[in-house]
């Protein structure tokens, strides 16, 4: 699994003209998924991202999670994080999971992250969305699976 986090003031996601999720402090996570990806890796990303201390405590420091401050995850499905740009002029996806087993894994993803506690909501899995965010530092960061890297 492949996330890119963005700290974020508020942001919220529309399909079809209605605004379907929105949050206030916390981050936006475009998750992609991997056609390898298992529930293990939705777990453990899960777990990664709750505990991710990248907001500032009382000095600055990026020493705080998402559950420290109070702050909710807004989670858009995202399969062009698996874009394979090395060839040619049009990106590939043959990496990204099929469409099934891709909801399967995003829906489990945003249950483990709300059984770590971390308030939760979500794009609809598929569908074009728009988003819009007020993003807070800016503070971006890429977080892959072991198994992903590996």
């Amino acid at each position: 699994m492949r996330a890119v986090v963005q700290r974020v003031r508020w942001a919220e996601v529309e399909v079809d003209g209605r605004v379907v999720g929105r949050i206030e402090q916390g981050a936006l996570v475009l998750l992609g998924v991997h056609q390898s990806d298992t529930e293990a890796d939705a777990r453990w990303l899960a777990q990664k991202l709750a505990h991710l201390r990248f907001f500032e405590d009382e000095q600055g420091k990026l020493n705080l999670s998402v559950l420290e401050v109070g702050g909710a995850m807004l989670v858009v499905s995202n399969f062009t994080l698996y874009g394979d740009c090395r060839k040619g002029r049009r990106p590939s996806f043959a990496e990204s999971a099929p469409y099934e087993r891709g909801e399967t894994l995003y829906c489990q993803f945003c249950d483990d992250l709300r059984a770590e506690g971390v308030h939760v909501q979500m794009g609809v899995y598929g569908a074009s969305m728009q988003v819009r965010l007020q993003n807070d530092g800016p503070v971006t960061l890429i977080v892959e699976t072991p198994s992903t890297i590996e």
